[in-house]
C-alpha cells in the first residue's frame, strides 16, 4: 500500500503515525484475527467455523467491567447469526458487500456465540465510538478483498472523519491495520499499520510489532492480564502519551 494506492490512509499515516515493521502472525486470515482477539491461533490453519473455549479479549473486558462492541459491516441484525457469511445491503459509509466470519473473530469464541455477549456484534451503521474498544469489520468490498484498494480508501475517507473529529477522539487510540500480508515473513508478511491519536505528530517507527502486540497494548492500556503470545509481544507503546 503507497500513496498513490490509498493517499487517504497514507496521509494519515504522515500526519499521526505508522508502524512499518508490523507483520502478520500467519496465512490465512482467520488465525491472524484469532491471534489479535486470545493471543493464539489455537491450532487453526483455515477459514472455516470454528467454536473455540477459553479467554478471549471480549471476555476478558466483560470482566473487568468494559463495553466492546464489534461493528461488522453488513451483519445481520438481530440475533446471533453465526453464519459462514452474509450478503447485505448498504450498512454505513462506503458500499454494500458480504459481511464474512473469518473476519470477526469474536464469533469463534462460545462466550460469546453462546450468551448474551453476542449482541456486541452490530451492523456497522450502530457504531458508537464510545465504547471501550470498538473493532470495526467492514464488508467484503469495502475491506479490499473484492474490490479495489480506491474503494478501501474512499471507505475509510467516509467513515474515519467521526472518530478524527468526535467527542471521543481526545481519549482514543485509533489503529487501522490489515490481517495479512502478501508474503511469509515473519510468518504472515509486513501489513501496512496507520496509529493515531490526539497529539501525535509524524512518528514512523521501525519497531517489530505484530498483531500479538496490538492485543498486548489494549491489555496494557486497560490494566487486563495478558493472554497467550500477547505476554511475550512488544506493545506500541512509542505511540501512546
Amino acid at each position: 500500500m503507497t500513496a498513490a494506492t490509498m493517499p487517504y490512509l497514507y496521509g494519515l499515516s504522515q500526519t499521526y503515525g505508522r508502524a512499518d515493521a508490523f507483520y502478520a502472525v500467519t496465512h490465512p486470515s482467520l488465525p491472524n484475527y484469532l491471534a489479535f482477539w486470545s493471543g493464539s491461533t489455537h491450532g487453526v490453519t483455515d477459514d472455516a467455523i470454528h467454536d473455540l473455549t477459553g479467554p478471549s479479549l471480549s471476555s476478558q473486558l466483560a470482566a473487568a467491567g468494559r463495553s466492546w462492541r464489534v461493528y461488522a459491516q453488513d451483519y445481520p441484525a438481530p440475533g446471533c447469526n453465526q453464519a459462514a457469511a452474509y450478503t447485505g445491503g448498504v450498512d454505513g459509509p462506503g458500499v454494500a458487500g458480504t459481511y464474512a466470519r473469518k473476519h470477526n473473530p469474536a464469533m469463534s469464541f462460545t462466550s460469546v456465540s453462546g450468551s448474551s455477549q453476542c449482541a456486541n456484534i452490530q451492523p456497522l451503521a450502530r457504531f458508537d465510538p464510545g465504547v471501550n474498544v470498538a473493532f470495526v469489520v467492514p464488508n467484503m468490498c469495502n475491506d479490499m478483498h473484492d474490490c479495489s484498494t480506491a474503494q478501501g480508501d474512499a471507505f475509510l475517507r467516509a467513515f474515519l472523519p467521526g472518530v478524527l473529529t468526535g467527542p471521543e477522539w481526545a481519549h482514543t487510540l485509533l489503529v487501522v491495520s490489515f490481517d495479512e500480508g502478501g508474503t511469509n515473513v515473519n510468518g504472515g508478511g509486513r501489513v501496512f499499520t496507520m496509529v493515531a491519536r490526539q497529539g501525535l505528530a509524524g512518528v514512523t517507527s521501525s519497531t517489530f510489532h505484530d498483531h500479538y502486540g496490538l492485543l498486548r497494548t489494549i491489555e496494557n492500556v486497560f490494566g487486563l492480564a495478558c493472554l497467550g503470545a500477547a505476554c511475550g509481544a512488544t506493545p506500541l507503546d512509542e505511540f501512546l502519551p
